[in-house]
């Protein structure tokens, strides 16, 4: 998007009175016929801009878009959005490795999606695919904190949209009882012993119902139909704010975790540990309680053994 156009809906956003086609073009130092190109483009992109004897004003934004993602967006992120992408995580990557800096890869659909263990992820029009670029100044062994980070940052953010959900180690985020999946995260990173140099952090939110056993939609959970901006802005802008305050990223798991306290099986590299989920310990790793002691699991594919107790 032009820098004019960014200017444009950056003057107008969250403005009450309408704006004048001379006070935009003084304001831009570009023409009124300027001015007006702009405009249109914006119209083209979905954005409600009515124009009066006064002049233009900001009546709506759509809900999908670079230019609408990023406006108003309270976190370093430059976005880059497509109707149909074949994975946001492969854009991301790519980007990465020509240079790229901080930039949220956003899609309404996906046709080549893919979760943990290399699992194909439905992804049908409409839904929220977004994968984070970052350059974290961290050791790789603290990367498990930035999944965590994304798991609560989107159980957060949907809860204020009327979906209230609880996050299963290390990455999915349930809801309901029983308990189905909404939404889950796929870390990815490339770095040195000591560094990372770039790591992509990728989202998926169902937001209608996919044709999966044991998974739910957003529009369902909260009986109505969600604005996907007001998600995809609040995902990322929590992001930011936990990977700003690490210290805060436990505290916040633990608040929000279906896992710990309950029985679990978890198929790890070196075998199945079965027993109680006690504890989420730096940098993400799972404490069971076995019948041979205490095991600390740093990856692992997680499965409830039964259901969340009265109370929890």
């Amino acid at each position: 998007m032009t820098t004019s156009r960014t200017q444009i809906l950056n003057l107008l956003w969250n403005r009450d009175e309408p704006l004048s086609g001379p006070a935009l073009a003084d304001s831009l130092s570009i023409s009124r016929a300027g001015v007006w190109k702009q405009i249109e483009a914006l119209r083209s992109e979905g954005f409600a801009i009515p124009s009066t004897d006064a002049g233009y004003v900001l009546a709506s934004i759509p809900e999908t878009g670079s230019a609408a993602l990023e406006l108003g967006l309270d976190a370093p992120f430059s976005v880059e959005y497509h109707d149909a992408i074949d994975s946001t995580n492969r854009c991301a990557r790519e980007l990465a490795e020509s240079g790229g800096e901080e930039t949220a890869i956003v899609a309404g659909e996906q046709t080549a999606g893919r979760g943990r263990l290399n699992r194909d992820w439905e992804s049908p029009p409409g839904g929220i695919y977004c994968s984070l670029l970052c350059r974290p100044s961290i050791a790789p062994v603290e990367a498990p904190l930035f999944t965590l980070a994304a798991a609560v940052a989107t159980t957060e953010t949907l809860a204020t949209v009327g979906c209230d959900g609880s996050i299963k180690w290390p990455n999915d985020v349930l809801v309901g009882e029983p308990e189905r999946k909404i939404a889950g995260i796929l870390t990815e990173m490339q770095g040195e012993t000591d560094r990372i140099d770039w790591m992509v952090v990728g989202i998926g939110i169902n937001v209608e119902t996919p044709p999966i056993a044991e998974s739910t939609g957003l529009n369902d959970e909260i009986d109505g139909t969600v604005d996907r901006r007001t998600v995809i802005q609040g995902i990322i802008e929590r992001f930011h704010q936990l990977r700003a305050a690490p210290a805060e990223i436990l505290p916040a798991w633990r608040e929000h975790s279906a896992t710990l306290g309950r029985d679990v099986r978890v198929e790890t590299p070196e075998g199945s540990v079965v027993g109680t989920a006690t504890e989420i310990v730096s940098p993400g790793a799972l404490l069971v309680e076995t019948d041979g002691g205490t095991e600390r699991i740093h990856a692992g594919d997680c499965e409830h053994l039964r259901p969340i107790s009265a109370g929890r």
